[in-house]
C-alpha cells in the first residue's frame, strides 16, 4: 500500500500543493513544454529522445520509456536517492513548512531523533578537528601528508574527501569535551573510547582519517589507517552506532549522489577500500563506491540500485584466489542488478592500476565480464588444467555454473568455451550437462500456459488497460460509460475501477495522481495504464472504436466466466427442474455472447 500511509493527510495535501511538480522537477532537470505536458530526457534511465512527461494539471510524472511514474514526493525520493521521510523533509524545507514530527513519531522516536542529531554534531566536529590537524602545521602530521603524497593524491582530492589526521590519543577527547558534549554521547558516537584507566581516548588515535559520509551528506563514521607497522589491523572503522550501520553504508555514496544530480549514471563501480575509491575518483571515474572490505549485503545492493541497475565489481587482482566466495555478487544479481566483474592484473588492486593513469584502468573496464563468466574464470584459477584429475574437478564445478545459466543459448556459448579450455568434445559436455539438469529438475513441474491462453489473457488485459486509462483521463470515448457493466480480471485493475466508480458516484473529479496514495510504488499495472495516455491514443478518431471493442472483449469474457460457472452448477445439480432452469440461463448467456461477437 501507499508509502505515506499513517502520515497526516492534511499536511501531505498542503505539502504537495506548495510543491508544484513541474517547478520541483525543473530544479533538477531541463524541461520543455509541448502541448499540455512538460517533457525531458528521463533522469531514471538513459535515453536520447525525451519520453519523460510531467502532467502539471494532475501533478504526476510518467516515463513512457522505462515506465517510472509517481507524484512530487516520489520524484524527490528517487532523484535524491533518499527514503520517503527524507523526500518529505526536502519538500517541506523548500516550501518553508515545518514537518509535524509528532504526527510521524512517537515520544520515544523523538528522543531517538534528538540523540541522533547530537551524534551527528559530534561526528561533524570531529571531522573538522581531523581536517585541521592535517593542515594545521603540526609536525606530527608530516607522516600523514607524506603518506598521501606517496599515494599520488592531489590536495584538491584530499579536501574533496575530507581526509584528516589523528595526531595522538587525547587531542580529540579534549576538543570534544571542551565543546560541552556529554561523556555518554561521545562514547555512543564511536569516535572516542575508554582506556583501561577509564580515560576518554581517540578510537583511531594516530591514524590517517577517512570520513564516511552518507547520502544526506552527514558524517556517520570514520575509517583510520595506521601509518606504521602495528600488531593491530592496518585499517579500522569506528564502531557501529545509531548513525552508522556498515552493512547499509557505501563509502563515497555522497559524491555518487551529486554525480547523479548532474547526469544519469550508466553504471556504478564497486571497489573494496577507501584508497581504491579515492584513486579512481581522482583518475576521473566518479561513479565509484566502496563496500569497505565487507561482503556485499542486500541493503548495499538496494542502495546501489538507487543510482544505477548496472554494477561493475572491481576487486583486487587476487580476488579469485583469496575470495572465491561469490555470495555477495549473487546478492546483487538477486536484487535484479546487472553485474559484471572487472578482472585486475595479478597482484594489483584498482588503486595500483588507477595510479598508472585513466587509460590503464579503462582497459580493465573494457574487459569486464558477466557474472557467470567470471564464476567460470574464478573456478579455472583454482585448478591446473594440464593435470587430468584437476581438469575433471574443474569440469564438475564448471558444469554446475553453466547449468545455472538463464537460457539455452547462453549455455551453448559457455559449453563451447569449456570445450576450448579442456579439449573435451562439445557433445560429451552437452550430455553431462543434460544429466546434471535431470538430477536438478524438480519432481513436480509447474503448469505451463498454452500460447492461445496467453494471447487471450493479453487481449483481456489490454482491453482493461485502455478502458481504465480512458476513464482516468476523461477521454471523450469513455464519457457516460458505467464501469459497473464489466468485471476486471486483475486485482489492481479492480482497485482502480473502484476508485473511478467512487469518484463518479460522488460527482468528484477523477485525479490519476491520487492513486499514488493507494497503490504500491512502481506498480507495473498502473504504469502500463499510464502508458496508454501517450500521444493521441485516447483522443484520435480510432479511440471510440477501440474503446467499444475493448468493452465488448470484457463483456464476452464476463459472459464466458458466467457460462463456465453455470455449466459446473448444472453438472452438479440433481433436481431436473432446477437443471432445466440453469440450462435456460446458459442458453441466454450464449445468445448474448453471440450478439456481442456480431
Amino acid at each position: 500500500m501507499s508509502v505515506s500511509k499513517g502520515v497526516d493527510s492534511r499536511f501531505m495535501e498542503e505539502l504537495k500543493q506548495k510543491n508544484n511538480i513541474a517547478e520541483v522537477a525543473a530544479s533538477y532537470i531541463s524541461l520543455d513544454r509541448k502541448g499540455g505536458n512538460y517533457w525531458a530526457c528521463c533522469p531514471f534511465h538513459h535515453e536520447r529522445t525525451p519520453s519523460f512527461a510531467i502532467n502539471e494539471a494532475e501533478q504526476f510524472y510518467h516515463c513512457f520509456g522505462c515506465g517510472e511514474s509517481g507524484d512530487v514526493v516520489k520524484f524527490v525520493k528517487e532523484i535524491e536517492s533518499t527514503d520517503f521521510m527524507g523526500a518529505v523533509r526536502i519538500l517541506a524545507a523548500r516550501a518553508k513548512m515545518e514537518v509535524p514530527e509528532s504526527n510521524f513519531d512517537s515520544e520515544k522516536s523523538l528522543q531517538m531523533k534528538k540523540k541522533r542529531d547530537t551524534l551527528a554534531a559530534i561526528m561533524l566536529d570531529s571531522a573538522k578537528f581531523y581536517l585541521q590537524n592535517l593542515y594545521g602545521g603540526d609536525e606530527r602530521a608530516t607522516a600523514h601528508l607524506q603518506y598521501l603524497s606517496n599515494r599520488g593524491l592531489a590536495p584538491t582530492t584530499i579536501k574533496k574527501f575530507g581526509l584528516g589526521a589523528s595526531l595522538d590519543f587525547y587531542g580529540l577527547a579534549d576538543y570534544l569535551t571542551g565543546k560541552g558534549y556529554r561523556r555518554e554521547d561521545l562514547l555512543d558516537s564511536g569516535v572516542l573510547a575508554e582506556s583501561k584507566t577509564g580515560k576518554l581516548i581517540d578510537a583511531l588515535g594516530g591514524r590517517l582519517i577517512f570520513p564516511i559520509i552518507n547520502a544526506l551528506d552527514e558524517v556517520v563514521a570514520f575509517g583510520g589507517r595506521a601509518l606504521e607497522k602495528t600488531d593491530f589491523a592496518k585499517y579500522k572503522n569506528t564502531k557501529e552506532t545509531l548513525l552508522f550501520n556498515k552493512s547499509k553504508t557505501l563509502y563515497n555514496v555522497n559524491l555518487l549522489k551529486k554525480l547523479k544530480r548532474e547526469q544519469p549514471i550508466k553504471e556504478v563501480i564497486i571497489v573494496e577500500g577507501y584508497m581504491d575509491t579515492i584513486s579512481l575518483y581522482q583518475a576521473g571515474f566518479r561513479n565509484v563506491v566502496a563496500s569497505m572490505g565487507t561482503s556485499l549485503t542486500k541493503d548495499q545492493a538496494r542502495l546501489v540500485k538507487r543510482y544505477s541497475e548496472n554494477v561493475l565489481i572491481s576487486y583486487d587482482g587476487d580476488f579469485a584466489g583469496q575470495k572465491a566466495d561469490l555470495r555477495g555478487l549473487e546478492i546483487l544479481k538477486d536484487e535484479n542488478l546487472r553485474v559484471k566483474v572487472v578482472p585486475m592484473p595479478d597482484g594489483q588492486d584498482p588503486d595500483d592500476v588507477a595510479r598508472q593513469g585513466a587509460a590503464a584502468y579503462q582497459a580493465c573496464l573494457d574487459k569486464a565480464m558477466p557474472l557467470i563468466d567470471y564464476k567460470l574464470h574464478a573456478i579455472e584459477r583454482k585448478y591446473d588444467l594440464s593435470k587430468t584429475d584437476e581438469r575433471r574437478a574443474f569440469l564438475a564445478e564448471a558444469l554446475t555454473v553453466v547449468n545455472s545459466a538463464d537460457n539455452e543459448s547462453l549455455k551453448e556459448e559457455l559449453l563451447k568455451k569449456l570445450r576450448e579450455k579442456t579439449g573435451i568434445s562439445y557433445h560429451s559436455l552437452e550430455r553431462d550437462l543434460q544429466t546434471l539438469s535431470k538430477e536438478d529438475k524438480p519432481k513436480v513441474a509447474e503448469p505451463v500456459q498454452k500460447p492461445a491462453e496467453l494471447k487471450a489473457g493479453d487481449r483481456i488485459i489490454k482491453a482493461e488497460r485502455f478502458i481504465l486509462a480512458a476513464k482516468l483521463f476523461s477521454a471523450p470515448c469513455a464519457k457516460g460509460f458505467d464501469l459497473e457493466e464489466i468485471d476486471f480480471s486483475d486485482q489492481i485493475h479492480q482497485m482502480i475501477a473502484t476508485y473511478v466508480k467512487d469518484r463518479e458516484k460522488k460527482g468528484e473529479r477523477i485525479r490519476p495522481s491520487e492513486l499514488f496514495e493507494v497503490l504500491d510504488e512502481n506498480c507495473p499495472q498502473f504504469n502500463a495504464i499510464l502508458d496508454v495516455n501517450y500521444g493521441d491514443k485516447l483522443a484520435d478518431s480510432v479511440a471510440p472504436k477501440f474503446f467499444a471493442d475493448s468493452v465488448n472483449v470484457l463483456r464476452r469474457e464476463t459472459l464466458n466466466r458466467k457460462i463456465n460457472v453455470l455449466c459446473a452448477r448444472q453438472a452438479a445439480e440433481e433436481d431436473e427442474e432446477r437443471k432445466k432452469a440453469i440450462v435456460k440461463e446458459i442458453s441466454y448467456c450464449i445468445a448474448a455472447r453471440n450478439r456481442l461477437k456480431k
